[in-house]
C-alpha cells in the first residue's frame, strides 16, 4: 500500500474524552463527542425518515421488506457504534471506494479499529460509506438518499435570500460594464459565497426559520457585522490573485447542497460574467429547480434570468461539471471518487495523481468547509465535523498560530510540481460530501515546484464559521483571547477564518 501522509502533530482521536462533560466542550473532546452523541443521532434520523417512506408504502409493495431490513441493519449499528465494536469491511455492493476502507482496515489492529479507537477521519467517512452500501445492496433501495428530504426542506426554506441574492448578481451583470472601471476591491458575492457555507444541513437540527433567515442575511449591513467575526480574512490577497488571471479557470471543491451551492454559483456567476478573469465553471441539480415556479413562487423574473444565464454558461462551457450530473449514487466517477474517501489532500500525489494533474492546471482553488464541529444549541445532539477542512490539514491537533501554509505540506513532496494558488474558506460546522465544483479552476500550482512539497499549494479555505476547533493560521494571542471573551468561539458558528495559500515559485 502506498505510504500516507503522516502529519507532524496528533491527529485527533474519539480517545480524546476530557473535556466532554464541559461547556463549551473543548477541542480535544470533539470526535468522542461526535461518537456518542452525532453519530446515533444521525443514524436515528435515517430510521425515521425510512419509518416515514414505508408507511407510504402498501403492503404488498417490494420495497416494504427491503425498507425493515435496512431500519434493522441500522439499529444494529447504532448499537455495535455504542458497544464500541471493531469496525466491519464493506461488504461487496458494487460501488466505487471499497478497498481503500476494506484494505486500511485489513492493516489495522484489531484494538485500534473500534468506534472509540479508530482514527476519527476514517471512522466518519467510513461511516458514510458503510452506509451507501446498506442501501446498495437493495433492490427497491439502490438509489435512494436518506438525506434528500432534508436538503430540499432546508433549500425551500431559504428562499428568500435565494430571491435577493439573485436580484443582486442579475444587477451586477446590468453594471459590469460599470464595475469593471475599479476592480480594487474585493466584491461582495465573494464574501457571500463564505457565509453561505452558514447554511449546512447537519447544522440545521436546531435552527428554527428565524435563524435561518438570519444566517442568510445578505447585503452591506449583514457583511460588515459578519466581518467582526472573520478571524482571519485574506480575501484580498484572493481578489490580487483573482485580478491578476486572464481568462482564467477556478475551481470550487464543494462541501454541501442547497443554499450553500446556490452561493457557490453566484460566485461563479458574477466571476464569469462580470469579470475578464475567469472563463469557466461548474454546478448541480439546483440550475433546473430554479426555473420550477413551484419550488420558488417569490422572485420569478429574477430566479428566471438567474436560471437562464446559468443554462447558457452551462452549454457554452463556460459552467464544468466535473462528473455528469446523471452519475448515479456509489457509482465509479474517476477522479471524483477521491472525494469521498478517507485520505487527507495530502496523499493526492500517492493516492490518485490524475486528479492531482487535472487540479494543477487551475489558477485559484477554492475549498470550502468547517473548521470542526458544532455544539448543538439547547443541548440538543448535532456535532458536525467537517471532513472537507480536515483533509486540508491533515486532521491534526495544530497549535491555532501554525501557519496556514505550514499546515499543508507533505514532506517529502519538495520536487512534485503544483497548480494555481488555494483558498480555503471555514465556517467549521458543515458535512464534507466530496462533490467538486469547478469554476474555470481545480486546485494546485501551476508548474511551480515548492520547496515545502504541498501537492496543493496557492489555496484559499473560505470557512465561515460553526467550528474553529480544527484551526490554524491565526495571530498569537487571538484564540487566548477568544477563550476569555467568547469561551464557545470554536463551536457557536459565529466565527470564520479566510486563509490564502499563495503559489509558490
Amino acid at each position: 500500500m502506498a505510504q500516507l501522509y503522516k502529519p507532524p502533530a496528533e491527529r485527533y482521536s474519539p480517545q480524546d474524552k476530557d473535556s466532554y462533560n464541559t461547556r463549551p466542550i473543548t477541542d480535544s473532546s470533539f470526535s468522542y463527542s461526535t461518537v456518542v452523541r452525532r453519530w446515533p443521532v444521525i443514524l436515528t434520523n435515517i430510521v425515521s425518515t425510512i419509518t416515514d417512506e414505508i408507511h407510504k408504502l402498501s403492503p404488498d409493495d417490494p420495497k416494504l421488506p427491503e425498507g425493515k431490513k435496512i431500519i434493522s441493519q441500522l439499529s444494529a449499528l447504532k448499537h455495535a457504534m455504542g458497544r464500541n465494536a471493531v469496525l466491519e469491511p464493506i461488504p461487496d455492493d458494487g460501488n466505487a471506494n471499497r478497498a481503500c476502507y476494506n484494505d486500511a482496515l485489513a492493516e489495522t489492529p484489531e484494538d485500534e479499529k473500534r468506534w472509540f479507537t479508530m482514527n476519527w477521519l476514517f471512522a466518519e467517512c467510513y461511516l458514510y460509506r458503510l452506509l451507501r452500501s446498506l442501501f446498495a445492496l437493495t433492490q427497491h433501495w439502490q438509489q435512494y438518499d436518506p438525506f434528500f428530504t432534508s436538503k430540499v426542506e432546508t433549500y425551500r426554506s431559504s428562499s428568500l435570500a435565494i430571491g435577493q441574492l439573485a436580484g443582486v448578481v442579475n444587477g451586477f451583470v446590468d453594471k459590469k460594464d460599470e464595475l469593471q472601471k475599479d476592480w480594487d476591491q474585493p466584491k461582495s458575492p465573494m464574501e457571500t459565497d463564505l457565509w453561505g457555507n452558514a447554511t449546512d444541513l447537519s447544522l440545521l437540527v436546531d435552527l428554527n426559520y428565524a435563524d435561518l433567515q438570519k444566517l442568510q442575511a445578505i447585503g452591506a449591513a449583514a457583511q460588515a457585522e459578519q466581518a467582526k467575526h472573520l478571524l482571519r480574512d485574506d480575501l484580498t490577497k484572493v481578489w490580487d490573485v483573482l485580478k491578476g488571471m486572464k481568462d482564467g479557470r477556478v475551481d470550487i471543491v464543494l462541501d454541501n447542497a442547497g443554499f450553500e451551492l446556490y452561493t457557490d454559483l453566484v460566485l461563479a456567476d458574477f466571476l464569469v460574467s462580470c469579470t475578464p478573469f475567469v472563463s469557466q465553471v461548474v454546478f448541480q441539480w439546483t440550475i433546473a429547480t430554479l426555473a420550477d415556479e413551484s419550488f420558488f413562487p417569490d422572485e420569478k423574473e429574477e430566479l428566471k434570468r438567474l436560471s437562464d444565464r446559468w443554462m447558457g454558461h452551462l452549454t457554452a462551457g463556460r459552467f464544468k461539471l466535473s462528473i455528469p450530473p446523471t452519475t448515479p449514487l456509489g457509482a465509479d466517477a474517476g477522479a471524483a471518487n477521491f472525494w469521498t474517501t478517507q485520505y487527507a489532500y495530502q496523499d493526492l500525489p500517492a493516492m490518485d495523481p490524475a486528479l492531482l494533474a487535472e487540479l494543477q492546471k487551475a489558477g485559484l482553488v477554492l475549498f470550502k468547509g468547517d473548521l470542526n464541529a458544532r455544539q448543538p444549541r439547547n443541548d440538543d445532539p448535532g456535532d458536525e465535523a467537517d471532513a472537507s477542512y480536515r483533509k486540508l490539514i491533515g486532521d491534526a491537533k495544530w497549535p491555532t498560530t501554525t501557519p496556514f501554509e505550514e499546515a499543508l505540506v507533505q514532506p517529502g513532496l519538495a520536487a512534485h510540481k503544483q497548480g494555481g494558488h488555494h483558498v480555503s474558506g471555514d465556517r467549521s460546522g458543515l458535512m464534507g460530501e466530496g462533490t467538486r465544483l469547478e469554476m474555470a479552476t481545480p486546485p494546485t500550482d501551476e508548474g511551480a515546484t515548492s520547496p515545502s512539497g504541498h501537492p496543493m499549494r496557492g489555496l484559499s479555505q473560505l470557512l465561515p464559521g460553526s467550528q474553529l476547533t480544527f484551526s490554524c493560521g491565526l495571530q498569537p494571542g487571538v484564540a487566548e483571547r477568544l477563550d476569555k471573551e467568547a469561551p464557545d468561539w470554536r463551536t457557536s458558528g459565529k466565527f470564520a477564518v479566510i486563509s490564502f495559500a499563495p503559489k509558490t515559485a
